[in-house]
């Protein structure tokens, strides 16, 4: 990647996309959305960096990178599943479908792996043989390749709340989905994972787990939404090192983006404590790993802005387009 054109554009941050033009405001973690009286809906990835239910940074590009990551991913798995991509007025925004979302985030993996409450590896350590409708057998190893890929479900919790595990039963007893819907969310999960796991291969890479958000169109078509194996949604491994560092015991080579999660936890109790000012350097070192990642799973240059215009300011003219007319 162009480290000097990384220092050269590290100023144009989009940490706030607030957008008056534009109707039906939502802001999450990192993304702002809009929805527009005709059924579409605008998708804004800005550069927050959140952790610790706090926004801590903004880092350069990383809304680019995961908007044109998903891109990418949208448009090598269009023959498999139906998604919700209109349009891409900028780097930073996707134009789709508003749908009505189901309320299960389907997690898929490849590995016994994570690091949260909900996934496996934290399950199995603690003694769980059975979960997610799924038993595994005694001995396995953390970050142990399995036999075939799995689909751990969990419920989509409210603000505040933890999502919890599900087993496919228990998503049809609570009328969360039907089965016919369950059956359909199943294969086009397994479908867009073994095509991720393919082509990352190809780029010397491991897609050991990603998770995937479906909602229903109109006429009631289940429909991919949100982004699709980018680096915040997926866990990528290098496969090169990955056979001697198992044999190892050791973590797997990985696109480690948490240095700023890190470097804040390690000064502070970051849940209550004011969030101490983070280096300059630091926000640059996580840029570049973003970036490199965006090229390493795409196997395309990153495109720097070619316009020295704030970010916003650039956004707002792509979007003016949508702006609502008196």
């Amino acid at each position: 990647m162009d480290l000097t054109a990384l220092r050269a554009h590290a100023h144009q941050t989009l940490r706030d996309a607030a957008i008056p033009e534009l109707p039906n405001r939502y802001s999450g973690k990192v993304r702002e959305s809009y929805d527009l009286p005709d059924g579409r809906r605008i998708l804004i990835a800005t550069d927050r960096i959140s952790a610790f239910d706090r926004i801590l940074a903004a880092i350069p590009f990383k809304g680019q990178v995961l908007t044109q990551s998903a891109r990418f991913w949208f448009e090598a798995t269009r023959d498999l599943c139906p998604n919700h991509v209109l349009d891409y007025p900028d780097p930073n925004v996707v134009v789709g479908r508003r749908l009505d979302i189901l309320p299960v985030e389907v997690v898929v993996r490849g590995y016994l792996a994570g690091t949260t409450g909900t996934s496996i590896l934290t399950l199995y350590k603690a003694g769980r043989r059975e979960m997610y409708g799924l038993t595994f057998p005694d001995g396995l190893r953390p970050n142990e390749k399995l036999p075939e890929p799995v689909i751990t479900p969990t419920s989509k919790a409210e603000a505040g709340a933890h999502d919890e595990p599900l087993s496919p039963a228990e998503i049809l007893e609570r009328g969360l989905l039907t089965e016919a819907q369950w059956r359909q969310l199943s294969a086009y999960a397994l479908a867009l994972f073994a095509r991720g796991q393919a082509l990352s291969a190809e780029r010397g890479l491991i897609l050991a787990d990603t998770k995937y958000e479906f909602g229903t169109d109109a006429e009631g078509r289940i429909v991919l939404a949100d982004e699709i194996h980018t680096p915040d949604s997926s866990r990528y491994w290098l496969a090169d090192s990955y056979p001697a560092r198992f044999a190892a015991g050791e973590r797997p080579e990985s696109f480690d983006k948490d240095f700023v999660r890190s470097w804040v936890a390690e000064r502070c109790d970051p849940y209550r404590d004011p969030i101490p000012e983070i280096p300059a350097e630091l926000i640059l070192q996580t840029a570049e790993v973003y970036i490199r990642a965006f090229e390493t799973i795409t196997g395309e240059a990153f495109a720097f802005p070619a316009d020295e215009r704030p970010v916003l300011e650039r956004v707002r003219a792509n979007l003016a387009p949508y702006f609502s007319r008196p």
